[in-house]
């Protein structure tokens, strides 16, 4: 495998569901290939909210992406290649392993362009999965917000709600399929009851 020159950082796009993270990304993938450099796009297979092979935001604006099932599998996916991008995307990386860690670590070390977007926090209000190990590592962090569907504040958290009311501390961090929905609040607004409370 070709190796870049000696470009490579890792830009991370953090923020609460309806910050526009995903448009950010969006946004970065459309200039990189206007200036006609090589990206490529991945993203986690249990995102097929939209799409299964594109990374959709809210707003409807998508680009083709490459699902896969875990770290190892961008890792294969990078070893086949005979020359490296200039950048590789990989949207909502709060799902993947900590093996993502790695490889994105890997990629910047080679000269590659690393973005990637994901949830900052979970619903309770904490640190989600890896993202925070990203973003130690980040040369780059845009930190975006929503609006507070309460108040109408800057939301940095994301209100999980089932049968409209808010989800328990104590409930799984991932929901498959399950019939939650989600809003954008700001600290003041975001409520997590506990049980052991």
């Amino acid at each position: 495998m070709e190796l870049r020159g000696r470009d490579g950082w890792i830009e991370v796009i953090c923020g609460s569901m309806f910050a526009g993270k995903t448009e950010e990304l969006i946004r970065r993938i459309t200039r990189i290939k206007f200036a006609k450099k090589d990206v490529l796009v991945f993203k986690p297979v249990i995102d097929d909210r939209y799409s299964y092979s594109e990374v959709v935001s809210h707003s409807q604006r998508k680009v083709k992406s490459i699902p896969v099932v875990d770290s190892k599998a961008i890792q294969e996916y990078m070893n086949n290649l005979s020359k490296l991008p200039y950048a590789v995307c990989i949207d909502e990386a709060q799902f993947f392993d900590r093996g993502l860690i790695d490889v994105c670590e890997s990629l910047a070390n080679k000269g590659v362009r690393v973005i990637v977007a994901g949830l900052d926090l979970d619903f309770r209000g904490e640190p989600f999965g890896i993202m925070p190990d990203i973003l130690s590592r980040a040369e780059y962090i845009t930190k975006l917000q929503a609006i507070c569907q309460i108040c109408g504040d800057p939301a940095t958290r994301t209100q999980r709600l089932i049968d409209g009311k808010p989800a328990n501390y104590n409930d799984p961090i991932i929901l498959v399929s399950a019939q939650e929905k989600y809003e954008a609040r700001c600290r003041h607004c975001h409520q997590v009851p506990r049980d052991d409370k």
